[in-house]
């Protein structure tokens, strides 16, 4: 397996070691049922263990959510308007500036995920593994209230739902989770790095790559 640079595993341990305890206060220890914030853990782990399957399972989560937040941030910077409605949190003045320049995560986390799969390639495991994650995540987050909205459990994006019981809206979670975003996204990734592998190893061959 090809070697993960010491200066990046030390730098996102550094890194987790500033952002956790400063969200923890902010926000309270319930927001890292956020999938995106279980994600920088895991990934912290992923570097210093060279998990392949951590990596999958990670990019499976949250990379193609990563890539909107991401968009939504850029369009907004760019022309003013956010199109996906997930960044409006990055200009809100109540929320201190080191907080928002903290959730700039997202594009590192993303560029990491990117890197990881073209350099290790993906492992097929990684939706049975993160829908198992949703599964025990999911209840647990709709459990935090409406308020807090833990992955849009409650509601998508800012707003929460009032056209179903919330319990039946949990449930349509649980379901959608898997079929609506961790399946494309084990789909496009086993489509562009077909050889299944697992474990440690070479890294296969992305399609479209020259040999």
């Amino acid at each position: 397996m090809a070697r993960i640079p010491l200066w990046l595993k030390i730098t996102w341990s550094v890194w987790l070691l500033a952002w956790a305890p400063a969200y923890a206060m902010h926000y309270g220890a319930h927001a890292f049922l956020w999938f995106c914030d279980i994600s920088n853990f895991a990934l912290g782990v992923a570097l210093w263990t060279g998990s392949r399957l951590l990596f999958s399972w990670q990019a499976v989560s949250v990379l193609l959510v990563q890539l909107v937040w991401c968009f939504d941030l850029a369009s907004r910077l760019l022309f003013g308007v956010h199109p996906a409605g997930a960044t409006y949190y990055m200009f809100d003045p109540a929320i201190p500036l080191p907080i928002r320049l903290l959730s700039l995560f997202h594009v590192a986390a993303a560029a990491l995920m990117i890197w990881a799969l073209w350099k290790f390639g993906y492992d097929r495991r990684a939706f049975l593994f993160q829908t198992a994650t949703a599964a025990a995540v999911l209840p647990l987050s709709w459990l935090a209230g409406a308020r807090e909205n833990l992955n849009w459990t409650w509601g998508l994006f800012r707003e929460n739902q009032a056209w179903m019981s919330p319990l039946a809206y949990l449930g349509l979670c649980m379901l959608a989770y898997p079929l609506v975003l961790f399946l494309p996204a084990h789909l496009l990734f086993a489509y562009v790095w077909p050889r299944r592998s697992t474990g440690r190893g070479p890294a296969p061959t992305p399609r479209g790559a020259s040999s």
